[in-house]
């Protein structure tokens, strides 16, 4: 039976968690750019198969470095030795996005073709005020759906970290991400809007200052990990007792 591992609510601190991020990796900044650019790629190419052992890879070059480790590129495909975890933990997360969205795709279409028929009613002129109310049915019925979506992002957020830090199986990883994250869900949410407004600003700048944020965007997730579950020098909240008393 897996222990009993402790977290803290309500202490993502997300502008602390950018700055906590960039301090982890700004001694090996092109590493880490050059980490993460070879580990979205290769995970992007079959993401349910490849995306989870380099989170995994990038998430223990991570840690090896806050605890003062050395790393190199290699590190990155490290993540393979989590790889039956992790590709169980992409699956579970693919799964019920893609239930999500798919029928949110064939109710778009179900809807325009309903709003161009309630707009033309009776063959006279159209009615855009149907038109209009059938599209903001669907704008509405939208808008749950992308918050559904950003819900279950948010509590996959900590799963590959657990895997590599606490070595959980991934269903053990999924459910206290899970805990931990709704318990911290407004301050991650903030953090990762943070970030996105960082990325989408990089995507301005031709592309390429994407790429130089993203290391940050995940280094900070990795410093929410350890605001929430702890990460002092690789030791964390230990499951260990505590040592025995000394006397003088």
């Amino acid at each position: 039976m897996t222990p009993e591992i402790p977290f803290r609510r309500n202490v993502v601190e997300p502008v602390a968690c950018i700055k906590g991020g960039w301090e982890i990796i700004k001694n090996q900044y092109w590493l880490f750019v050059g980490m993460t650019l070879v580990g979205v790629i290769i995970g992007g190419a079959v993401p349910i198969v490849l995306m989870g052992p380099m989170m995994c890879g990038l998430n223990l070059a991570f840690f090896k470095t806050r605890r003062g480790e050395p790393i190199e590129f290699g590190t990155l495909f490290k993540g393979f030795d989590y790889f039956g975890q992790s590709v169980i933990a992409a699956v579970l997360h693919t799964i019920p996005v893609i239930v999500i969205v798919i029928p949110a795709y064939i109710l778009f279409y179900v809807f325009m073709f309903v709003g161009i028929a309630a707009s033309s009613q009776g063959g006279g002129e159209p009615n855009p005020a149907a038109l209009f109310g059938v599209m903001a049915g669907f704008g509405l019925f939208w808008l749950v759906v992308v918050a559904i979506i950003i819900i279950i992002s948010i509590g996959f957020i900590f799963v590959y970290p657990l895997i590599v830090d606490r070595k959980l199986s991934a269903i053990d990883a999924i459910k206290l991400s899970f805990r931990a994250a709704l318990s911290n869900f407004w301050r991650l949410l903030g953090m990762v809007l943070l970030t996105s407004l960082m990325t989408t600003v990089g995507v301005l700048a031709c592309y390429v200052g994407a790429f130089l944020v993203m290391p940050i965007g995940y280094a900070a997730i990795a410093k929410a990990y350890e605001q929430v579950f702890g990460l002092d020098e690789g030791v964390g909240f230990s499951n260990m007792p505590p040592p025995p008393p000394v006397f003088n």
